[in-house]
């Protein structure tokens, strides 16, 4: 494990959190103006596709395209939003009458309308795969009543807007299929906060030449309970790899509990809590491998590269399940490790008794590969083409 003591942990707060009067100056920058929506902010579907996308927007001038960003909490302003702005993009939003009224009002001034959304939950058609992908209680009726909900109202909103925009070319085709509206794609990324201090930990790790303490610590970064059953599948594979290796110990982020094969060795498991998106950058360049174990179904396939870009910029590699996104963002043996179901155990052998320079040079192409992809100083075209403004 590595120590980065000389990285202090940042001072957090969510950027952005300001009133609506700041996001509406934002949006009157220049003469094309973006505004995103999204029914409330939070740090993860928010802040990748509607944050990032009008960071990068406001840092390109050249462009003369400026962004900003609203919520349902700002419904008295939603004439103002749409007189101001020229394209609304409608983020991962459930149908409401004050969503309804947020699109009628850019339909009434003629501008375009766009739905932005990041994961399989639009179509009902999927909604018995999504809940049995979760772990979720399917005995509970009030389970279906609310996803069935949920979905079924993302969708609406959906067919409200004129064309969508999504992750990844296999959501792309479920949107298209479903909607039978055009689609693009802009991938997830990695936006200034998080990119900074990758570079200051990428940069530690560079200055001991990626030598630790003598243990390899084996890392697994959960961002919501949902991923119990993910967690699973690798969980006798830790077991086996933590009995047949005694330097080998695992952190588990988040809020993941252990089954019965891990509690043995409770002494060489290491619990932290959820982490704001910057500090993670730091806590992930403290272990060496950073495990993505997803279960195989359509639901995954449409998950994002981002728990691999994000351990990749701070120089730590990646073990993961080889869904349609990652087997297409991780070069196996390269860039990190692609695991089927059945070679956790082999691969996690395999990973850890490659030497010191071969991991340096490993994790370095990754950072790179990750940075040329998934960094927010890439991203402006590929936003502005989805846009439909080049």
């Amino acid at each position: 494990m590595l120590a980065l003591q000389d990285i202090l942990s940042f001072p957090y707060a969510d950027p952005w959190l300001q009133p609506v009067s700041a996001r509406l100056s934002m949006l009157y920058r220049c003469e094309l103006r973006i505004a995103y929506f999204y029914e409330a902010p939070n740090n993860s579907s928010f802040r990748y596709r509607a944050y990032n996308m009008a960071q990068v927007l406001n840092e390109s001038i050249e462009s003369n395209v400026s962004a900003s960003y609203f919520f349902l909490s700002d419904s008295a302003r939603f004439d103002e939003i749409a007189d101001a702005a020229d394209i609304l993009v409608i983020c991962r939003s459930r149908y409401c009458h004050q969503v309804s009224g947020l699109i009628t009002k850019f339909r009434a001034r003629r501008k375009r309308v766009m739905f932005d959304i990041d994961d399989l939950v639009f179509d009902t058609d999927y909604a018995h795969m999504v809940v049995t992908t979760l772990g979720l209680d399917v005995t509970q009726s009030g389970l279906w009543d609310d996803w069935f909900a949920m979905i079924s109202r993302m969708g609406q909103t959906l067919r409200l807007c004129d064309c969508a925009i999504t992750t990844n070319e296999f959501l792309a085709q479920r949107l298209a299929d479903y909607s039978g509206l055009p689609v693009s794609v802009v991938p997830n990324f990695m936006n200034k906060e998080q990119l900074d201090m990758a570079a200051k930990v990428f940069a530690a790790k560079e200055r001991v030449c990626f030598s630790g303490n003598g243990q390899i610590t084996l890392g697994y970064f959960s961002g919501s309970p949902s991923h119990r059953l993910d967690y699973a599948i690798v969980e006798s594979a830790l077991a086996d790899v933590l009995a047949e290796r005694s330097n080998v110990e695992v952190m588990v982020v988040g809020y993941i509990d252990h089954g019965p094969a891990m509690r043995k060795f409770g002494h060489r498991v290491t619990r932290k809590p959820f982490h704001d998106y910057v500090n993670l950058q730091r806590l992930l360049g403290t272990v060496e491998f950073n495990l993505m174990p997803l279960q195989s179904n359509a639901f995954t396939d449409c998950k994002s590269e981002l728990k691999y870009f994000e351990a990749a910029s701070v120089g730590t590699l990646s073990i993961a399940s080889p869904s349609f996104t990652y087997s297409r963002a991780i070069s196996d043996g390269e860039t990190g490790y692609l695991s089927k179901a059945h070679e956790w155990t082999e691969s996690i052998l395999r990973a850890i008794d490659q030497s010191t320079e071969v991991y340096a040079s490993m994790a370095t192409r990754a950072r790179e590969d990750a940075l040329r992809k998934f960094g927010w100083q890439h991203q402006r075209d590929t936003i502005l083409n989805a846009l439909q403004l080049t």
